[in-house]
């Protein structure tokens, strides 16, 4: 598994394909990230490599956290993320740009999704809900949640109203269709989580090589 990238939703569009297709696609503003810290199975129990993302004010930096930048002699970063690879042929210092992935090649995006509120059973989970005639007195609630019986209780998993959104997503085989390396873009098909300015953590798809 290849080494992947942090980046920020930018936003959507549609552009044209070799076939005058309309394809819509997200922009993302992909890296550069740069390799903090090398962990191995002989120091840390695990192989990994830590890389951070988008540069901090050290006045909003703790003291633990700047001295782990400081002994890498690296400018503090807002985020750090871990990928467990292994940590050879990597280097404290190495810099990944948008470069990383090539046109038509299949990334996986993750990143966390708009968050809604509190919602019901109709918005957060599709129900059709009741009649709307009158007397029905049952419109859009969600209905029977147990048995008076057996097992006299609310079986873990129901769909009931509750907090919507706002939850780590994965999306899975979007294709690469433009890299643009100098401005560290990239143009993926299709939507991935989140609202404009979310940050995204983009990898090599595994099943779609």
């Amino acid at each position: 598994m290849a080494v992947g990238l942090l980046g920020r939703k930018i936003g959507m569009t549609q552009i044209f394909d070799g076939e005058r297709k309309v394809v819509p696609v997200t922009v993302i503003k992909a890296g550069p990230c740069i390799v903090i810290q090398k962990k191995t199975k002989n120091t840390d129990g695990y192989d990994s490599i830590q890389v951070g993302f988008e540069d901090k004010p050290e006045r909003l930096v703790n003291k633990p956290m700047m001295g782990h930048f400081k002994a890498k002699k690296i400018s503090p970063k807002r985020t750090l993320r871990e990928f467990r690879i292994t940590a050879e042929g990597y280097n404290v210092g190495d810099v990944f740009n948008a470069d990383l992935f090539k046109v038509g090649q299949f990334v996986n995006i993750q990143g966390t999704t708009k968050g809604k509120g509190f919602a019901g059973v109709i918005k957060r989970h599709g129900y059709s809900g009741g009649k709307d005639s009158h007397g029905s007195m049952f419109h859009r609630a969600p209905g029977s949640i147990g048995q008076s019986s057996q097992p006299s209780r609310t079986l873990k998993g129901t769909r009931l109203p509750g907090r919507m959104g706002n939850e780590l997503n994965t999306v899975k085989n979007l294709k690469v269709v433009m890299v643009d390396a100098e401005q560290g873009i990239l143009l993926v098909r299709g939507a991935v989580p989140g609202p404009k300015g979310a940050l995204l953590t983009i990898k090599s798809s595994v099943k779609n090589k």
